[in-house]
């Protein structure tokens, strides 16, 4: 398909620049890690250990959580189907953090459950209360890729193993599961992927893992050990990449699909199996927000933090399209365009607090960049910027390439087949990523907390300093506002039909 030919220049000068930018955190980070005394001693054994414990545990659970869904969701004639999938998927579009924030105030001695229920609980912290967090919000990957491949598979095979006698579930193991096996990996390791990169969840469980750590060591003024922690930590996301990118679902061609149509009674059991998992992600967070709501009013919370969070999520969304169209289109032209979009995803694999670490060091060597908007919003363009890149290239290919061969055949130069046709019509993918960056920006917080200038206080960054605090119940309005905007989230991507791929960009972002 033909979208009209621009030259070299004009097409991929722009784009090669940033894409050059892509590379600037991780060069400051070698540089900065140079000074670094230690390159690796005793305690970071401890810290590597915890990690990758995080990852395993995060892994193992959202497989035992998510396949089990994925055959329900797919097999399993229910009521409203689409509406129990959007249900068991929608602890994705959630941040962690608020999750852990919620158990980590609900549960234990003198928790939000005994005061208000009189029941004794133990504390969920440490490795465990981590490893359970990562589960619940991290399932969905597992769940929508394994749901993909089954949706594609061909059950012939089932249906002759079940004429040969053999039971259900022992088709499904023997003859479902190992064909949909490179699904239900890259599902994990999407998870594992999270674990890894996320900093909220293990900073409030207490966790000492690679991103707590570098938090300590920048608080500590440790910016050379920070560094050096940073690029361990990107050793071990490269690798996981690496791993992900040799797992291939497999293709089958569409064949019989197997429906299973349950009785009422066994329905209903199916559905009270699987609902307390929403309940533990969703409901009790969500009622541990509106309780503080309750107890607590809403005469802390100052407006500002909203302003200041849509202001700079707005910037940086209209900041990070601009960016991506000329990639995006670039990549639709050639081999040379769709290298250059997958370079761009190298700032979207780093972590938050990696990028942090990495552009506080800018700042300082900068200095009328350092604690500036500017440098924020240059960290949160980096990070999301594959998000627009992906939605507007996905619409820019869906295109009919026969309006811009007439345009062209009728004597319109490339730039006006562009401004004409080729931009209004990709409008709605424009639109999708922007919003999707704009949501993302809204929930980070360990760039937020390194980068954001002084007083500068956003929603995610205000839910923080009242956890250091103490002051529990002053999270209720910035916590319910981020559940409202993770709904929204959730609902752009399920408008935009790409859910695949927004799920595959979301594990390596957090």
């Amino acid at each position: 398909m033909s979208l009209g030919n621009i030259r070299w220049p004009l097409s991929y000068s722009f784009s090669l620049v940033i894409v050059l930018f892509a590379f600037f955190p991780v060069v400051i980070l070698m540089v900065l890690a140079s000074d670094s005394a230690q390159m690796f001693d005793a305690r970071n054994l401890g810290i590597l250990s915890n990690t990758l414990l995080l990852m395993l545990f995060t892994a193992l659970g959202s497989v035992a959580i998510g396949v089990p869904l994925a055959l329900l969701m797919t097999y399993v004639n229910l009521p409203w189907r689409r509406f129990w999938l959007i249900l068991f998927a929608s602890p994705l579009a959630l941040p962690s953090y608020l999750g852990a924030f919620t158990f980590y105030a609900a549960f234990g001695s003198g928790g939000e459950i005994e005061s208000v229920l009189g029941l004794s609980t133990p504390a969920v912290n440490g490795l465990f209360g981590s490893s359970l967090i990562m589960v619940l919000y991290t399932y969905p990957f597992v769940l929508l890729s394994t749901r993909s491949a089954l949706s594609s598979l061909d059950a012939s095979q089932v249906y002759a193993a079940r004429t040969l006698g053999m039971s259900l579930l022992l088709s499904i193991w023997f003859v479902v599961l190992p064909r949909i096996r490179n699904a239900i990996a890259g599902g994990a390791l999407l998870a594992a992927m999270y674990a890894l990169s996320d900093f909220g969840t293990p900073a409030i469980m207490g966790l000492n893992t690679f991103t707590s750590e570098i938090y300590v060591e920048y608080n500590a003024f440790g910016l050379s050990q920070a560094a050096m922690l940073s690029l361990q930590l990107l050793a071990v996301v490269a690798l996981i990449l690496y791993m992900e990118s040799k797992v291939k679902v497999n293709q089958e061609q569409p064949g019989k699909h197997l429906t299973l149509w349950p009785n009422h009674w066994q329905t209903k059991l199916l559905l009270l199996v699987a609902l307390p998992v929403v309940i533990l992600a969703i409901l009790l967070p969500l009622a541990v927000f509106s309780l503080w709501l309750w107890r607590e009013g809403i005469e802390y919370f100052d407006v500002q933090y909203a302003i200041n969070s849509a202001y700079a999520s707005l910037i940086a969304a209209v900041v990070a399209v601009i960016f991506a169209l000329p990639l995006a289109y670039a990549a639709t032209k050639g081999r040379v365009g769709r290298i250059m979009e997958r370079i761009t995803f190298v700032g979207f694999g780093i972590p938050g607090i990696v990028m942090g670490t990495a552009l506080v060091y800018a700042g300082l060597q900068l200095p009328f960049l350092y604690q500036t908007l500017t440098l924020l919003i240059l960290a949160y363009v980096l990070r999301f910027l594959p998000l627009a890149v992906g939605t507007i290239r996905s619409s820019t290919e869906s295109l009919d390439g026969s309006l811009v061969s007439a345009a062209r055949l009728l004597g319109a130069s490339p730039k006006e087949v562009y401004q004409r046709i080729t931009l209004p019509l990709t409008m709605r993918g424009v639109v999708a990523g922007a919003a999707l960056v704009f949501l993302e920006v809204m929930r980070e917080l360990p760039a937020t907390l390194l980068l954001g200038p002084i007083e500068f206080e956003t929603l995610s960054t205000y839910l923080w300093r009242v956890y250091e605090a103490g002051y529990f119940g002053r999270a209720a309005i910035p916590g319910l506002l981020l559940f409202f905007i993770s709904a929204l989230g959730l609902a752009v991507m399920l408008s935009t039909e790409r859910w695949g791929n927004v799920v595959s960009n979301e594990g390596a972002s957090r």
